[in-house]
């Protein structure tokens, strides 16, 4: 029987060893134990691993251990899809390294200023942790040199490549010197991340871990048939679970200031966490989450990547995700490191075939469960006043109390258990004991989809793939071929029309980059795009929320606005000249409204909304 593995056995420096047995790291994960020797040895790594296994310490660790302190140069790279994971992986940097003398490791992300970047940059930061954007700004400054560099990770490659990013990526591996140690990290191993280990690796050595090794095997995972009330709802479940801390993903970020404002009137220690905050905000709500100050948060997919609190054990999807990867990064916020949490998926009706697809993605059993019932969260509330009270007789001297209320039941000839009574009603009213049960039925069928064969996505066929996004396309009106998608996944599609076209400079990784960024919409699910002079099409999930539509009407691509409709022809898209006026009386397709919580669709005229600027990477 072979020896387990300790980090002792792994051959790191006593200095890193001493900043892991301080971390209270016990044993290597599986990753860990794999990745750590194949690293110290120099060799590429490519790992294939889901969130919250372990990793960061996998690749962070080996290479800090073989860098020279001395060397005032960046010696690692590690680029990241988002900031808040850059944030994430350059302070587990700084935590191992804290008994190494010499080594500064520096964040390097967009909304920060450049001044601090480049004062940390003089004085020679060797490990550098950077989102694509910001390095490339670096980059073509002429800020940043990579000529002692020793090893580059890309971390999350795949999300990096649903985020749009992956021309950059390529453009900075093109930039680095070819002798130097890659390793790259990704849950999944889609074609083009295939194709960058080909083209930038040296004979990589292939770690695997499986899922039954992954955080999915920690969390508990179920699913609510969600209704149009789902702000009830969500309040119920907040109640009726145990958790330390919660994060609650919605689509957009609107929605997470909505809801959050929504969660605190009713009690709740709630806060937004969203692209839109700056840096400062972002981390001050991290920090009182962290803290236990704040025990809810209210995020977007982006926002809260590479957030990795403890005190999270509980993810609620209050909108279900388009794309499964997205899913299992949500719910990898709670179960790291061996640690258990329970996530809860809202499912609508027309969401059902989402539902199907992270199950058979994830091989999970997502069991289904039912509302929590008045009087399982009148029991939670009594709990909770009861745990106030025992900690109230424990810790106060209530004596006088006691004497008064003896004496209260007396002048008022009441018994003593009515005065209880009494007092508890009034110490209750700013926080109801009692609930009053509201019947949550879920949403009927439609049945104009129930007759649709359309919504048979079985029956449906095959489409051709879509070509590589990169690239101008040749001749005058060159179109791109529709792209193959598995019906199963993508479900029926609707056809969109976007006011910028190629004379505008746009091409299609724009669009990509613009859909997927500010929907939070998986490049898997954007289908058939089409470039024409002044304009161009997109094909989308049909029923697109409300609220996303609009705040696509905020978003600029290649500084125009990105002025998306819905095209009258629902077939194929096929290349068209200018939109004809719409008819007298002529009434746009309507989507179905399944969350009414959202609020009414409005009447009268629009308000002026102020545009948000978009730069696609």
């Amino acid at each position: 029987m072979s020896e387990p593995v300790t980090f002792e056995s792994l051959n790191l420096s006593p200095a890193i060893l001493k900043a892991v047995e301080e971390l209270g790291y016990k044993t290597p994960s599986e990753i860990q134990a794999q990745c750590i020797p194949l690293l110290l040895e120099r060799k590429d790594v490519l790992g294939l691993a889901q969130t919250g296994t372990g990793k960061t310490a996998a690749f962070a660790l080996p290479l800090l251990n073989n860098i020279d302190p001395s060397v005032k140069q960046p010696q690692i790279l590690v680029l990241t899809p988002t900031r808040e994971l850059a944030i994430q992986v350059a302070e587990a940097f700084e935590q191992y390294a804290k008994h190494v003398r010499g080594i500064e490791v520096l964040a390097l992300y967009g909304g920060q200023s450049y001044s601090i970047q480049l004062s940390a940059l003089r004085r020679g930061a060797q490990v550098i942790v950077a989102t694509p954007g910001r390095l490339i700004d670096h980059i073509n400054r002429g800020t940043i040199k990579f000529d002692a560099l020793q090893a580059l990770v890309l971390d999350e490659a795949d999300e990096m490549l649903r985020m749009g990013f992956i021309d950059d990526v390529e453009s900075i591996m093109e930039k680095t010197p070819r002798e130097k140690q890659t390793c790259l990290f990704s849950a999944t191993m889609p074609k083009q991340i295939q194709n960058i280990s080909s083209k930038y690796m040296n004979n990589p050595e292939q770690v695997h871990i499986s899922a039954r090794n992954s955080t999915v095997s920690s969390v508990e995972q179920v699913f609510w048939n969600a209704s149009v009330h789902k702000n009830k709802a969500i309040v119920r479940f907040l109640e009726a679970e145990q958790y330390e801390g919660a994060i609650v993903f919605v689509r957009t970020r609107n929605d997470t200031v909505q809801l959050a404002e929504l969660l605190e009137r009713e009690g709740f220690s709630a806060a937004p966490l969203n692209g839109d905050m700056n840096q400062q905000a972002r981390e001050r709500t991290v920090e009182r989450l962290k803290s236990g100050m704040l025990n809810v948060v209210i995020a977007t997919d982006v926002a809260a990547r590479g957030l990795d609190v403890d005190r999270l054990s509980l993810v609620i999807n209050y909108d279900i995700p388009q794309d499964s990867e997205a899913y299992v990064h949500r719910i990898g916020r709670t179960g790291r490191a061996g640690r258990t949490g329970k996530a809860i998926l809202f499912v609508k009706h027309n969401e059902r075939y989402l539902l199907k697809n992270i199950i058979r993605h994830t091989k999970s059993e997502i069991a289904q469960v039912e509302l929590p019932t008045a009087k399982i969260v009148e029991e939670k509330r009594i709990e909770a006043l009861q745990a106030k009270l025992t900690i109230a007789l424990e810790n106060k001297d209530i004596t006088f109390f006691n004497e008064v209320a003896t004496n209260m039941a007396e002048k008022l000839e009441l018994p003593l258990e009515s005065l209880a009574g009494a007092l508890l009603c009034l110490a209750q009213q700013q926080s109801p004991i009692k609930v009053e049960e509201v019947k949550i039925q879920p949403r009927e069928r439609n049945e104009r989809n129930d007759r649709n064969p359309r919504n048979d996505r079985n029956d449906r066929g095959d489409r051709g793939r879509r070509n590589e996004r990169g690239g101008e396309r040749g001749g005058e009106r060159a179109e791109r071929k529709p792209r193959e998608r598995n019906s199963r996944d993508a479900g029926p599609m609707d056809t969109y029309r976007i006011e910028v076209g190629r004379e505008h400079g746009v091409q299609v990784k724009n669009i990509v980059g613009a859909i997927a960024n500010e929907a939070d919409i998986s490049s898997k699910f954007i289908g058939d795009i089409r470039l024409h002079d002044n304009h161009s099409t997109v094909q989308l999930p049909q029923n697109m929320p409300k609220d996303v539509l609009d705040h696509f009407q905020k978003v600029f691509i290649c500084k125009r606005p990105m002025g998306l409709t819905i095209t009258q022809d629902q077939g194929p898209a096929e290349p068209r000249g200018e939109r004809s006026e719409r008819p007298a009386g002529d009434k746009k397709r309507s989507f179905n409204k399944d969350d009414s919580a959202r609020g009414d669709k409005r009447t009268g005229p629009r308000k002026e909304r102020r545009p948000v600027s978009f730069t696609a990477k």
